[in-house]
């Protein structure tokens, strides 16, 4: 199961050097799992996990296999994208293709580095990217009214759904705001995701710091946080310098340069996991002497498309799933002694997996 998050930027806000931190990065995990470039621009990460260490530990694993994300680091662009200015028409065909989008604003002052504006504003810097995607959402549904129309004429049940949201997007759109702010009941999120929308993707603000403004941000990293607020979307900080630091150093060294700038973890780890919730996403852990492994699934999936994720013959041949909580397996020291104490569960088809949940499915060949 692959999950994209898309990187954009305008130049010289670290986009680069955040994105080659992330690879680096990754590849210096490849210890855990084998990790591997899908293409030029785009690099899995392990999404970091403290609960996978402690119950590989406790399960006598020979291995630790974390779940992983991918990130695409995506063409730049410029004013008139969505009429195919510049890299406009590639920029936008990426973007499509992520399910999510990360921000990264230059949220630091330094007169060696040239910004295209010839000024810093990161909230400037956002709605010029924002814009581009919404003029191209705008056109896009446009396009679509006049089709509908004739189709709900002709008494098609499904065109009366998709109209009425094609409309309502609209309204959101020519308002300047994002379509991920349209309201959407739960009996219309398949048809509005259908719609396929590149302001209706999660989004998160990354803003890139100075070295001093690390730990606790500045003032525009906190406009920017008002900012994401009200776009209905998460915000970050990061220094994308450290971290390019960081991603060259072994472990012991990374954890020795972190004290000395008074930060718990590296930024990098942040995004991963804001990332990983942006897009709405869980994780449950298989282990044994094996090895400990975590899986991703979206939250609100049930037990046979969780076991799917492993094999698609576990979904076809499920039987039960017997699930001991994150909590329970910690605290009484692994399966058997979750077992004694009558908190492993057997679980059937419509049980809908917890984050953290450790599993073991019983399934027909």
């Amino acid at each position: 199961m692959g999950f994209k998050c898309g990187i954009v930027g305008l130049p010289n806000v670290g986009k680069s050097t955040l994105f080659n931190a992330l690879t680096r990065t990754a590849a210096a995990q490849a210890a855990n799992f084998p990790f591997c470039t899908i293409e030029p621009n785009v690099g899995e990460v392990s999404v970091p996990d403290e609960r996978l260490d402690k119950i590989a530990k406790i399960g006598g694993s020979a291995e630790i296999i974390p779940t992983r994300l991918s990130f695409v680091d995506i063409a730049g662009l410029v004013k008139g994208a969505a009429q195919g200015e510049g890299l406009g028409n590639q920029f936008l065909a990426n973007i499509r293709e992520v399910d999510a989008i990360a921000y990264v604003l230059r949220c630091f002052e330094n007169d060696d580095i040239i910004h295209v504006s010839n000024k810093i504003d990161p909230i400037a810097d956002a709605e010029v990217v924002e814009t581009e995607l919404m003029l191209s959402d705008m056109e896009s549904l446009e396009k679509r009214v006049g089709p509908l129309e004739k189709r709900l004429r002709g008494q098609d049940k499904d065109a009366k759904l998709t109209l009425e949201l094609v409309k309502r997007a609209l309204v959101v759109l020519q308002d300047g705001k994002p379509a991920r702010q349209v309201e959407v009941a739960d009996d219309e999120k398949k048809a509005f995701k259908e719609l396929n929308l590149l302001t209706s993707k999660p989004a998160l603000y990354i803003c890139n710091v100075d070295e001093d403004s690390a730990a606790d941000g500045n003032e525009l990293t906190k406009r920017v946080d008002e900012y994401a607020k009200e776009q209905n979307a998460r915000m970050v900080i990061i220094s994308a310098e450290i971290e390019s630091e960081l991603s060259q150093l072994d472990d012991e060294e990374q954890k020795e340069y972190l004290e000395t700038l008074g930060l718990e973890e590296a930024g990098l780890n942040r995004i991963i996991r804001e990332g990983y919730k942006l897009l709405n996403l869980q994780t449950y852990f298989t282990v044994g002497p094996k090895e400990a492994r975590a899986w991703t699934v979206a939250v609100g999936t049930k037990a046979p498309q969780a076991a799917g994720v492993i094999h698609s013959d576990f979904e076809r041949g499920f039987i039960r799933a017997q699930t001991i909580a994150y909590d329970d397996f910690i605290e009484l020291g692994g399966e058997n002694a979750a077992k004694d104490a009558g908190k492993a569960r057997d679980e059937g088809k419509e049980y809908v997996v917890k984050d953290g949940d450790i599993m073991l499915f019983k399934f027909n060949t």
